[in-house]
């Protein structure tokens, strides 16, 4: 017999105060309804990490929140503004940070190059200086500056991931969105950029939504939200996840 899974309205934290504050949220393809009545907050300096099965909408919900899908109902807060009419390079310039499943840098530029590009996403006059940004990416990716010259296409994919992370936070985000980090990379790697990550929150205060499989990560996390069939079904704390949700929503 099982325990019975802590449904989310149970849990769910008090939006007051939120970096990220998402209510009510219903995205559609075409007439396939994707996700339905969505609920999801996220807190200064915490890691909140969305888990469940392929195919039932997590990449479609961390794509709404960037703005590259538009929902039919529902709002989406980011620092008490509301930004469902804004375009996504208006939510980066706001500081919010994405790094895409797959990565997508760019293969024929260097590292520093794809690097700098990150800084697009900085409000003109506003945030640290280029070298500034490059220095606390290097610290927290080492080997990036060791390969400032090569080509982006010729990093293993450990250090694309590293250096797609690195891009995102030349951005000088608030809330940074990971979507499935450490898909397709080495072990030793994924505890790289775990400890880059908890690091990071750490040094500055900065907040991380992430779609994740690796339950280790997935730990590293401060609260989590469960996925079925495109809603939220629990809701909890990471210290307190069981081993009922581990196997519904993590288990391959």
């Amino acid at each position: 017999m099982t325990t019975q899974i802590e449904t989310a309205p149970a849990n769910r934290p008090n939006p007051d105060g939120s970096v990220l504050n998402v209510t009510g949220l219903d995205v559609y393809y075409g007439e396939s309804h994707i996700l339905r009545q969505v609920d999801l907050n996220v807190f200064p300096g915490q890691m909140v990490c969305l888990i469940g099965r392929n195919g039932v909408g997590k990449t479609t919900f961390l794509k709404t929140v960037m703005g590259l899908l538009t929902p039919r109902q529902g709002q989406i807060v980011y620092a008490n503004q509301g930004i469902n009419r804004l375009t996504p390079d208006r939510r980066a310039k706001l500081g919010i940070g994405y790094v895409p499943q797959g990565r997508e840098i760019i293969p024929r530029l260097t590292v520093k190059e794809n690097l700098l590009l990150g800084q697009e996403a900085l409000s003109k006059g506003k945030g640290k200086s280029t070298a500034e940004l490059l220095d606390r990416v290097y610290d927290l990716f080492p080997v990036l500056k060791d390969m400032l010259w090569r080509m982006g296409g010729d990093l293993s994919g450990g250090q694309q991931q590293q250096l797609a992370i690195g891009r995102a936070l030349m951005g000088d985000p608030k809330l940074l969105v990971l979507d499935e980090p450490t898909e397709g990379i080495q072990p030793s790697i994924i505890l790289e950029i775990e400890a880059a990550v908890k690091r990071i929150i750490a040094e500055t205060g900065m907040s991380v939504l992430l779609v994740e499989q690796h339950l280790h990560f997935v730990r590293q996390a401060d609260w989590y939200y469960a996925m079925q069939r495109g809603g939220i079904v629990a809701t909890g704390p990471t210290a307190e996840l069981s081993k009922d949700v581990i196997q519904q929503f993590l288990s391959v």
